[in-house]
């Protein structure tokens, strides 16, 4: 591509590093937006019940939670790279085992190691545990003012994934009444590609250059510390995300589920809304950062959060699937302009020294409630009613909105302060 050509369509600042972060995430989406339309229906073509399914979920929820706090403090030390290559290699190993066996034990210890199966709606956006370093690194590598463009960049190219793997995941057809045996080798190719997928992604990253990330005066360059800078912003997250983790339990590992269940579709239909539904946010997440300068990046995410909390009532009460396929469009696609908004937002509340750190113990509370919350949604959908999960998800994502504006609207600019006077 000559210099004219690439200077009209990418900014100054995508360079070489940029660039394999944002193929590696395109990657890595794609593979875990097919584990989120297939790997639910699998396990029931398993035998496993709505409560198994939940108690699964749990194991990768708090795998996933001690990975990401240990990810987010030890790349603050020893850097990024290492667990950009590694934690996708782990996700691909997860992968080659779903496709090989059916066995209740090796997939709940392979979704556990892998943080692997337990999607979130039409993914996009959602690289697991490696996450708070590829935030880190990102936020290190683009300008100050380029950063808020730089992660809605990043969110588009997950979607762009997301998009391809919503489409990937129509390959196991209709499986919806085959036993454990046949599913296994329907659903194969669909695991297949997300095991390929995610080696590939771990194999970019072995190309990374990063960045020399800061480091406070003083401080030993590779003892694992706790992110004390940052504890002002640090705890204000913790809580508005334990809250946000209520809402993303009881429905984003479930989505699958929920339509198969209420509506009889099937994984290649599932694969087409979730596909549709990325094409959508394609457009919609290019609008984050000028949303946020007309707004502001707080009040864009709390507007965001409410308005994806009162969609969550007509789209469990829709009468037909492509009535709530229309409804959950419109919220999904509404909901992923506030994306690249609070990974921006992190990093800036965060000591430069710390952002890893402060982004892996950050969604440590939000793991939690994900992980016990899994567990409620699977005895509510069998026992009480398909809606009800979808009920408290709408309350408990009313109430982050309502506490993301009283922690951080009127006092984000003097957390801030703070937090970079020290």
């Amino acid at each position: 591509m000559s210099p004219r050509i690439r200077s009209a369509l990418l900014p100054a600042w995508v360079d070489r590093t940029m660039g394999i972060v944002f193929a590696a995430r395109l990657c890595m989406s794609a593979a875990r937006t097919i584990a989120s339309v297939v790997t639910a229906l699998y396990l029931v073509a398993a035998g496993f019940s709505a409560v198994e399914i939940g108690l699964l979920f749990l194991c990768v929820s708090l795998a996933t939670a001690g990975m990401s706090a240990c990810v987010g403090m030890a790349s603050d030390r020893i850097g990024r790279k290492p667990f950009m290559v590694v934690v996708p290699l782990l996700a691909a190993g997860a992968a080659a085992v779903y496709a090989i066996t059916p066995s209740h034990a090796p997939l709940f210890i392979a979704a556990a190691i892998g943080s692997f199966g337990r999607g979130a709606g039409a993914g996009g956006g959602n690289a697991g545990p490696y996450q708070p370093a590829e935030s880190a690194l990102v936020a290190e590598a683009v300008p100050v003012a380029a950063r808020a463009s730089a992660f809605s960049l990043l969110t588009f190219f997950s979607l762009l994934g997301a998009l391809a793997g919503g489409l990937l995941a129509a390959l196991a057809g209709d499986s919806r009444h085959l036993g454990a045996a046949a599913a296994a080798g329907a659903y194969r190719p669909a695991f297949v590609s997300a095991s390929v997928l995610s080696a590939i992604a771990g194999l970019l990253a072995l190309l990374l250059r990063e960045p020399r990330s800061p480091r406070p005066e003083g401080a030993p360059g590779r003892r694992i510390r706790f992110p004390r800078r940052s504890w002002p912003a640090l705890w204000r997250l913790s809580v508005t995300n334990a809250v946000n983790g209520v809402a993303m339990g009881v429905i984003g590992p479930f989505m699958s589920y929920w339509l198969y269940r209420r509506y009889g579709a099937s994984a290649a239909a599932i694969g087409v809304l979730f596909a549709l539904v990325n094409l959508g946010s394609l457009v919609s997440t290019m609008t984050a950062a000028p949303l946020a300068r007309r707004l502001g990046t707080v009040r864009a995410i709390v507007a965001v959060r409410a308005l994806a909390a009162v969609l969550l009532v007509p789209m469990a009460l829709a009468p037909a699937f492509w009535m709530a396929g229309a409804v959950y469009f419109v919220r999904m696609v509404a909901q992923r302009v506030a994306l690249p908004l609070r990974q921006s937002f992190v990093q800036d509340i965060a000591d430069p020294s710390e952002r890893a750190g402060v982004a892996g113990l950050s969604v440590i509370p939000a793991q939690a409630t994900m992980a016990g919350s899994q567990v409620l949604a699977g005895y509510l959908f069998q026992e009480v009613a398909l809606a009800a999960p979808f009920m408290v998800a709408a309350v408990a994502q009313c109430v982050t909105a309502v506490m993301y504006e009283w922690f951080f609207g009127s006092r984000a600019r003097v957390a801030t302060a703070k937090i970079k006077a020290k």
